[in-house]
């Protein structure tokens, strides 16, 4: 018999590393979900790939021959699995053209598609983009789509189908299992409480119609770690590595002095992210990644809503009050909130954790396996169940930190043309190159 291939799309290639804990997780869920239905090991696979598995070359030129790997890819697949992404964006990037094409290419394989706990973009009958990925979806390929976030507009994408829709957790919740402490923190008497504080980039804001400028942010950081310095607690700068990212922590911690011991510029790795994170008492983050993985690890979080998907988040899991609009976003309003969460923790409600594993549970077996008699594990169960995360192998890594040096190196390019157009901004903008161009050079050390 041959094996049931499942190929597995998700954002494993961004420089954001929690969407590395996405893919993590959701390998571990299908996994437990194959042997749930009585696969051996060795009688299905996994190809884990990146979302964006149509190039963007080929949206931009429509060259058949670039389409071939992705043609390659879906046609080799018994079942696609969208794991995590955020697919229907459409607002300020293009992806929905390449969710678009895969689709086509899976209705033209026949290959069913399951779209598992994505990110979505509001359906907007009046936009010519939100009508075109609702037109794929209803292709027929799709048999189920659930969502972390926006459930009323997967509704209304998927009104007069067939496809099963539902709101389930994002699978990074379970990231405390999967990937376990791979850095646990010795603890120490008299020990001061660490908050972690995640910060982003700086065009962020403007990308969501937001009026919060880097000076805003940059500010909006003094005055927490001041309050934080005040009330004797200890604090500890990361991101979730995305470049920009890090070449804004890097311009914030040279031009404010802060001590390098306060920061942790560099992450490239689940298990550089976790072991920022696990340190942590409390966080504080614009990063959606690094609110889900605290809310894994049982480590009380703020969010601060950026987008909309950041109060979705926190109230899809009981905590909506802890995830802050722009108006509150003071060290006076966000460190007392902080401060209450911490008092209170982290519960946890395990039926609505559980609806990631169950919707996948039910979505594979009508596709792989229709007859059988299996049933869904318990919650205590199916966590003993999940199969650990291997660990980033030496080459993993290598790769990840290519792909960033690669992303540095077209962003340093970009900004460089747009001050040699705009002279006005060009202060600002030389400065942000002169960021990236170090950052570009710290990861390729890190990387040797």
């Amino acid at each position: 018999m041959s094996k049931i291939r499942v190929l597995l799309l998700t954002n494993r290639d961004s420089d954001n590393v929690g969407d590395q804990l996405i893919e993590g997780s959701v390998i571990s869920i299908i996994k437990a979900v194959m042997r749930d239905l009585g696969f051996a090991d060795d009688e299905f696979e996994i190809s884990s790939r990146a979302a964006g598995i149509v190039s963007r070359a080929y949206i931009a030129s429509r060259k058949p021959e670039l389409l071939a790997p992705a043609r390659k890819a879906v046609s080799e697949a018994d079942v696609i699995v969208f794991g995590g992404a955020p697919l229907f964006n459409y607002s300020y990037q293009n992806f929905y053209l390449r969710t678009i094409k895969t689709l086509e290419l899976a209705d033209e394989y026949g290959v069913p598609v399951i779209m598992s706990s994505i990110g979505v973009e509001p359906h907007d009958a009046s936009n010519a983009k939100s009508l075109a990925l609702q037109k794929a979806l209803r292709s027929g390929s799709v048999r189920q789509i659930t969502t972390r976030d926006d459930i009323d507009s997967v509704r209304k994408y998927a009104e007069g189908t067939d496809i099963v829709v539902a709101h389930v957790a994002d699978p990074a919740v379970f990231a405390d299992v999967v990937f376990g402490d791979p850095f646990p923190a010795a603890t120490v008497e008299g020990q001061k409480k660490r908050i972690g504080l995640v910060v982003t980039r700086p065009g962020i804001f403007k990308d969501n119609g937001l009026v919060f400028t880097e000076e805003d942010q940059r500010r909006f950081w003094l005055d927490v770690i001041a309050d934080l310095t005040a009330k004797g607690l200890d604090y500890h700068l990361f991101t979730t590595g995305h470049f920009s990212d890090e070449a804004f922590l890097e311009m914030f911690v040279r031009e404010n002095t802060i001590p390098a011991a306060k920061a942790t510029v560099t992450v490239n790795s689940p298990e550089e992210l976790l072991k920022a994170l696990v340190a942590c008492d409390g966080i504080i983050a614009y990063r959606l990644h690094a609110s889900i993985a605290s809310f894994a690890y049982g480590i009380p979080s703020i969010g601060l809503s950026w987008n909309f998907k950041v109060p979705e988040f926190y109230a899809s899991v009981g905590y909506r009050e802890r995830a802050l609009e722009l108006e509150c976003w003071t060290a006076a309003e966000v460190v007392p909130a902080l401060e209450r969460a911490m008092a209170e923790g982290v519960t946890k409600d395990s039926a609505f954790l559980m609806s990631v594993y169950e919707t996948l549970f039910h979505g594979l077996k009508a596709i792989v396996r229709p007859e059988s008699g299996a049933a869904l594990r318990s919650y205590d169960d199916f966590r003993n169940a999940l199969p650990h995360y291997p660990g980033t192998s030496q080459k993993e890594y290598e790769d990840k930190v290519r792909r960033k040096l690669r992303r540095m190196y077209q962003s340093y390019q970009k900004q460089y043309r747009h001050q040699t157009r705009v002279v006005e901004t060009r202060g600002v903008v030389s400065r942000y190159a002169r960021a990236v161009a170090r950052r570009a050079r710290r990861v390729l050390n890190r990387g040797k």
